[in-house]
């Protein structure tokens, strides 16, 4: 070729590919930029969604390039279109777009862990190029869309976990090409067959937990003509209901099966004739926890390649040596992790268990095994885990037999009653990592040697609830990282010394230690994370060293003997989520290094001395606070409004102090005391979980019902309460008060209020007590009251109330001293009569032909009268029996009517009191 042709020719396709560069770039498909409708499509999926924890921030008009933007990946196989929208466990709230249309070319599309509701879009089905589809662990409703059967591409399909109602679309059996599918817990879904499995031949994974399985006869054919299954779960389907589930009875297993659950079915041993044939030698793990098994079969012995089988929870008796008996087939050499507690076993731990010689974990807490345990449990060469804990086994090894079988690493015998001499045969096992002897009533002390039989090693000491005695040792030689120790509730005494820095959990609470706690300076690596020195006898002061705790989140220092102010390093532990003074002599102001705290949920500073006022940032620093209490304390001034923007709180106690001025009528915007709160409240996490030991956050001691009670977290996730007794408020109750319909305690007693108790104040409907006691109130109680059908407690002493109580059960049920000291009152339960209750004294009557008989007339209204009542009697119970909701209205009506006749009664025997005067 001529040279000038060839460099003209090399010009012409140089302008070609930049005029097609060019063209790309308009329409968004080069590197510069996405494809504008899909672009488009993208940001309208967003408009319509709340993003908390922004993670879509890049998602914005400005950034040209969608393929760069979080969550979303695109594919230069496809021309640089969208291909992959993977958003999972975002926090995202909303809807689904329809405009997920524009992504012609999504092959992934995972929007599981979020919380969209409302309906799955139909325009899914037009996706027609996806192969993994999950939308689990959302809020959708509505049904399942028919269309899905039409992504033929899939290979993955997930909805479990929403809210979803109607039939399951058999359309489903047209996704060939599907390997798994999750439906567990999809909703109030009902399935009539399983059929339409039977074309997914690639299907390996089947998980349709939660699902009513009732009607679906042969079920077993159908799972077995799935020739690659490997995983089933059909956890709570109601398989015990299934009156023929499976056509014949093998008797032999081509299964492809590996893990295999049927928990809560309620299943009998009857069941051992179908799930032979769904158990072959692949099957590795079996679930058959939370049925009716009164034991096991033999085949099951015989399943060689069986690693794990859960027999938890089952609530029929079955003797534990029969149950290892049948176990004890090649399935004793594969079986590593056997899960037993919380069953309905008895007998003893027989020699029988020397055959699992692969068992690691052996969990059989919480049955009713009795006797001696075999010797040849100590010696099975892999066993690590061991938790016999609540059970009533005896004659545990003797320290010279453990020497030398020192291979366990956790060991669990919680309430075991090892007691009451230490087992000393524990510190023989060297390998230990673990050690829970918990409430086993153990009254000695600890031999010195124990605390070095593990150096740097153990990660976990429970010795709670004994009666352990003596001093408290060194405690910083024995522990490895993150490290758990509680030694609560027992007799330890003298000082705290040495506590090793690598310790997460410290609860060293209800002993008899004194002393101060300047030990704190020596924990310098930061990795605590819950101290708990309460109800000791401990002195001195805070130290401020506390700048290292980064890590800590809560902090219970309550019923000791502490003093003096709080140091500022308190404010250094940015994580905290309680802290915890209560009932010690500290003092001062309200500590201002508590603002830098703004993790806190639980703020307990009560029984101290702090005074002066108390500060507005609490409100705007503190906003997770769902406890404040402040209560026997010398506070001044007004209660600052700030407190309203505390929308998670549930409890407020201001009592004891000397506030005045009114109270906030912006109480009512404590969200969480009114009913659309109260979902806010669930998300709060009340404990704190490191590794297999919980601690419970929640614990506070408030004056209920007139004495002081201590309310812990089963009991404390309702509570709603303010008490602001013992000030001196004045001015009238705002009535906006009456909004906080959720409100279960209101204590306003000991103030110097005034005005009428307000007209509504009958809207509070869940009010259980309510204190007015000692104010200046008057007017009347308000009639409305009579319809506070839950109110268990009332006392409205001690003020300037008149009129008539009110009629009802409640009211009038309460002692008389509920109402002393105001003169104006009357009227049941009070002795004093309401004017108009005076009888004129007119005498009853009777008619003139009073000892005449009857006649015949009279007799036949009587006949009639006694037909009619029966004839309408056996009508009324019948319709009842049938109609559950006139049952429920006719009880309502029945207990108003008791209500009426309560009262009626008691004006009567009042009356006749007085005639005989």
């Amino acid at each position: 070729m001529h040279r000038c042709v060839f460099i003209i020719f090399s010009l012409i396709l140089l302008c070609l590919e930049t005029a097609t560069a060019n063209q790309l770039a308009a329409v968004g498909g080069g590197d510069d930029k996405c494809f504008e409708k899909e672009k488009d499509g993208l940001l309208h999926f967003k408009s319509l969604l709340q993003d908390p924890s922004d993670r879509l921030s890049t998602w914005t008009a400005e950034q040209d390039n969608c393929c760069q933007w979080s969550g979303v990946t695109c594919n230069n196989q496809t021309g640089g279109h969208v291909t992959e929208l993977d958003l999972m466990n975002c926090g995202l709230v909303g809807e689904i777009s329809h405009s997920l249309v524009n992504l012609t070319y999504l092959i992934r599309l995972d929007l599981s862990e979020n919380s969209f509701h409302g309906t799955i879009p139909m325009i899914i089905s037009s996706l027609t190029q996806l192969r993994h589809l999950d939308l689990g662990g959302n809020n959708l409703n509505g049904t399942i869309p028919r269309s899905i059967g039409s992504l033929t591409e899939l290979r993955q399909l997930d909805l479990s976990d929403n809210f979803l109602y109607g039939t399951i679309p058999p359309e489903l059996g047209n996704l060939t090409n599907l390997q798994w599918l999750s439906l567990s817990n999809v909703g109030r879904c009902r399935l009539e067959n399983l059929e339409w499995l039977s074309p997914l031949s690639h299907l390996e994974g089947l998980r349709m937990d939660g699902i009513s399985l009732a009607k679906t006869n042969h079920w077993v054919d159908v799972i077995l003509s799935l020739p690659k299954l490997s995983l089933l779960s059909l956890d709570g389907c109601e398989l015990s209901q299934v009156m023929y589930p499976c056509s014949s009875f093998l008797n032999s297993s081509s299964s492809s099966i590996e893990f295999l659950s049927l928990s809560n079915n309620n299943l009998n041993s009857s069941m051992y004739r179908w799930l032979f044939p769904l158990t072959s030698n692949k099957l590795s793990d079996l679930d058959l926890s939370r049925n009716m098994l009164d034991g096991i079969p033999k085949y099951l012995g015989n399943l060689c390649s069986l690693v794990s089988l859960r027999f938890d929870r089952n609530s029929v008796v079955v003797t534990f040596p029969d149950f290892l008996n049948n176990l004890s087939g090649c399935t004793s050499l594969s079986l590593q992790w056997l899960f037993a507690q919380s069953s309905q076993f008895t007998g003893s731990l027989p020699d029988d268990i020397q055959k699992f010689t692969s068992l690691t974990d052996l969990y059989l807490s919480e049955n009713q095994l009795k006797g001696t345990i075999s010797k040849k449990l100590w010696e099975l060469p892999n066993l690590e885990y061991l938790d016999l804990s609540e059970n009533s086994l005896q004659e545990f090894p003797s320290s010279d037999y453990m020497s030398n079988h020192s291979h366990i690493e956790y060991i669990q015998l919680s309430s075991c009653k090892l007691g009451p001499l230490f087992p000393k045969w524990i510190q023989k096992l060297k390998n230990l990592t673990s050690i829970d002897i918990a409430n086993n009533g153990i009254s000695d002390t600890i031999p010195l040697e124990f605390w070095d039989s593990w150096p740097s090693r153990l990660i976990f000491l429970n010795l709670s609830s004994n009666n352990i005695s003596g001093k408290l040792p060194d405690l910083s030689s024995n522990f490895d990282n993150n490290s758990v120790i509680d030694l609560s509730f027992n007799s330890f005494d003298g000082p705290i010394t040495n506590v090793s820095s690598t310790v997460a959990l410290l609860n060293l609470s209800r002993n008899k230690l004194s002393g101060g706690i300047s030990f704190l300076c020596q924990i310098v690596h930061g990795f605590l994370v819950i101290l708990d020195l309460s109800h000791n006898f401990l002195s001195g002061q805070l130290p401020d060293c506390l700048w290292h705790f980064k890590e800590l989140k809560v902090l219970n220092l309550e019923h000791n003997n502490l003093s003096g102010r709080l140091p500022a390093s308190l404010g250094s532990m940015i994580k905290l989520e309680a802290l915890d003074l209560y009932k010690n002599d500290f003092s001062v102001e309200f500590p201002l290094s508590v603002k830098n705290c703004t993790s806190l949920k639980s703020l307990n500073l009560g029984a101290n001395k702090f005074s002066g006022n108390l500060p507005v940032w609490i409100g705007e620093s503190l906003s997770g606070l769902y406890v404040l209490m402040l209560r026997s304390n010398n506070f001044s001034g007004s209660i600052p409004l700030q407190l309203c923007q505390l929308a998670s709180l549930q409890i407020l106690d201001l009592s004891v102090n000397h506030f005045h001025g009114s109270i906030p009528s912006c109480l009512s915007n404590l969200t969480i005391m009114v009913q659309q709160g109260v979902s806010q409240l669930q998300n709060l996490d009340r404990g704190i979980s490191l590794g297999r030991y919980s601690y419970n956050v929640d614990h506070v001691m408030i004056q209920w019902q007139g004495t002081e009670r201590e309310f812990i977290r089963s009991n404390m996730k309702l509570l709603r309460s303010i008490d602001l007794s013992s000030n001196k408020l004045t001015g009238e109750i705002p009535y906006q008060i009456t909004n906080l319909d959720e409100l279960i305690a209101l204590n306003l007693s000991k103030n110097a209020l005034l005005g009428k108790i307000p007209w509504n104040i009958s809207e509070m409907k869940n009010l259980l007590t309510l204190d007015l006691s000692r104010n200046k109130f008057s007017g009347e109680i308000p009639s409305s009251m009579s319809q506070m059908t839950l109110l268990s407690y009332l006392d409205v002493s001690c003020n300037n109330l008149l009129g008539r109580i009110p009629s009802s059960t409640q009211l009038q049920s309460f002692d008389p001293s509920r109402y002393e000291g105001n003169l104006g009152l009357c009227g049941p339960p009070i002795t004093k009569k309401c004017p108009g209750d005076e009888e004129s004294g007119t005498q009853h009557s009777i008619g003139e032909s009073e000892g005449e008989g009857i006649d015949e007339l009279d007799v036949w209204f009587y006949i009639g009268g006694a037909t009619g009542f029966t004839f309408g009697f056996w009508i009324a119970c019948g319709a009842l029996l049938l109609n559950r909701r006139g049952r429920y209205a006719f009880f309502i009506f029945l207990d108003s009517f008791e209500d009426w006749v309560h009262v009626k009664v008691v004006l009567f025997i009042a009356k006749l009191k007085k005639e005989h005067k």
